[in-house]
């Protein structure tokens, strides 16, 4: 099975800023690959150098076994690409812009185009420069899956979307997600735990953690343990206990490692004298502020 992204050791650098930082990754065939993390994590500019829109300063990618550098003309009729900020002809109608496309695109698919136009709600007659955000946005991934590409990139396309748009747009994306690998960057996190099956994090230009969805929230629980007075932490606290926090008579702490016959006995062997233990499973949006912490936490 082929790898249709790969990164090894990428870094990207504008002057001192450091956007990238020797960056590895792999998307697997297939998946609906999100990539999150804040605003000027470095996610852009990952897809940047992904798409050879600009050169990374050292390392290399592969796109389509293409290496980045390389990909232009040909390669690029197998690969959808939505920005957040997409520019469109203002003067043009849809209709005339999806036939305009059509002759650049040797897979373009007539009867999908006009059965996701018709799906979308979207006007064919009337001049782009005339839709709402939502349109646009919704019109940009018709013009990128009608060709059927083999990889859909989407940078930021939730951002400004209502929520009714968003599902329409989501719903769109799913019409050819049997098809084609969907590679999103968001750092909308609820809305990517819907519909996505792998999951990296990416902070300050560097991938925290790359895995299936999952998996990643099989590993993660909040734990509470209740005592019959002031709790006092051990000297030697697991790794995999993150954030832990203490109050009159309770403890709280993350699991990254959460296993179910083994975590509760390590609970009761650190803490033999609690009363009451509560283990809670942690939403998408949960567990990487519980990262995010921990990692700040350590580097302070």
């Amino acid at each position: 099975m082929s790898t249709p992204i790969r990164c090894e050791s990428l870094s990207k650098r504008f002057r001192r800023v450091i956007a990238v930082d020797g960056l590895n990754l792999q998307v697997p065939e297939g998946s609906m690959y999100a990539l999150v993390g804040p605003n000027g994590a470095g996610k852009t500019t990952l897809i940047k150098c992904l798409l050879n829109l600009i050169h990374p300063s050292s390392g290399r990618a592969w796109v389509l076994e293409t290496e980045s550098r390389r990909i232009a003309g040909r390669d690029l009729t197998r690969i959808g690409y939505v920005s957040e900020n997409q520019e469109m002809p203002g003067w043009m109608t849809l209709e005339y812009l999806l036939g305009y496309l059509k002759p650049f695109y040797p897979g373009w698919d007539d009867e999908l185009a006009q059965r996701l136009v018709t799906d979308m709600d979207l006007p064919k007659r009337r001049p782009l420069r005339q839709f709402s955000r939502g349109m646009k946005m919704k019109a940009a991934l018709v013009c990128s899956l009608a060709y059927r590409p083999r990889l859909i990139v989407l940078d930021e396309p939730f951002g400004g979307l209502d929520p009714l748009v968003r599902d329409e747009f989501i719903q769109g994306l799913l019409e050819l997600a049997s098809e084609a690998t969907v590679f999103v960057s968001s750092h909308d996190l609820a809305e990517v735990e819907s519909f996505a099956s792998h999951v990296g994090f990416l902070d300050a230009g560097r991938m925290q953690l790359s895995e299936e969805i999952g998996t990643l929230t099989g590993r993660f629980r909040e734990i509470e343990i209740t005592f019959g007075g002031a709790p006092v932490l051990p000297p030697n606290w697991p790794q995999s206990w993150l954030r832990p926090q203490t109050s009159s008579a309770v403890v709280r702490f993350v699991e990254s490692r959460f296993d179910e016959g083994r975590t509760p006995l390590d609970v009761a062997r650190v803490f033999p004298d609690a009363a009451a233990v509560s283990i809670t499973a942690m939403s998408l949006r949960e567990i990487f502020l519980a990262i995010a912490r921990a990692r700040r936490a350590a580097a302070a």
